[in-house]
């Protein structure tokens, strides 16, 4: 029996990845998601640092403000993890929408979505998964790869920035 690719899954943002791939060029790539949901207070956070980035054409942001109360799991987690208001918010939106992929930068917050079975990427698998998609070739990813510690705010050690070009350059 032939399987069919359902196609990209809903998304929910934190600030990072929308102001990130919007600083190298790359926000874009989040236009063949069938939605992108914004939580209120991320989107007054990339209002306030990168307020172009909520209006480009390509990607159809919906802001959207969670329907239930923050659960005790997310409370716990972030008073352990220092999870921002955002990040809290992006969670919750997460958990009502179980089919969901949370975008985030922050280490701790993706941490928080795996405890809560939430599968998360961040800008750098963004960024991956548009040579897999054909959104970009190899060549374009390795440009804005090497170009993020000057082009972007994203904070990331040299080190894993080396890693991921190297396998970038060797299997992509």
């Amino acid at each position: 029996m032939e399987t069919t690719d359902p196609g990209p899954p809903l998304v929910v943002c934190d600030a990072g990845p929308l102001i990130h791939l919007d600083e190298t060029g790359s926000l874009d790539l989040l236009g063949d998601f069938p939605v992108v949901l914004v939580p209120e207070t991320v989107w007054r956070e990339v209002a306030r640092h990168r307020p172009g980035a909520l209006s480009q054409s390509s990607v159809i942001l919906h802001r959207v403000s969670p329907r239930t109360p923050e659960p005790p799991e997310i409370n716990a987690m972030a008073q352990a993890l220092t999870l921002h208001t955002g990040e809290r918010e992006a969670l919750r939106v997460a958990l009502e929408h179980r089919s969901c992929i949370l975008l985030s930068d922050d280490t701790a917050a993706r941490l928080a979505a795996g405890h809560l079975g939430i599968p998360s990427h961040g800008s750098i698998g963004i960024l991956l998964r548009a040579i897999r998609r054909r959104q970009r070739t190899k060549e374009q990813i390795l440009s804005v790869l090497r170009s993020l510690p000057d082009q972007s705010t994203l904070h990331l050690k040299r080190s894993l920035l080396e890693a991921v070009i190297l396998e970038v350059e060797l299997h992509a």
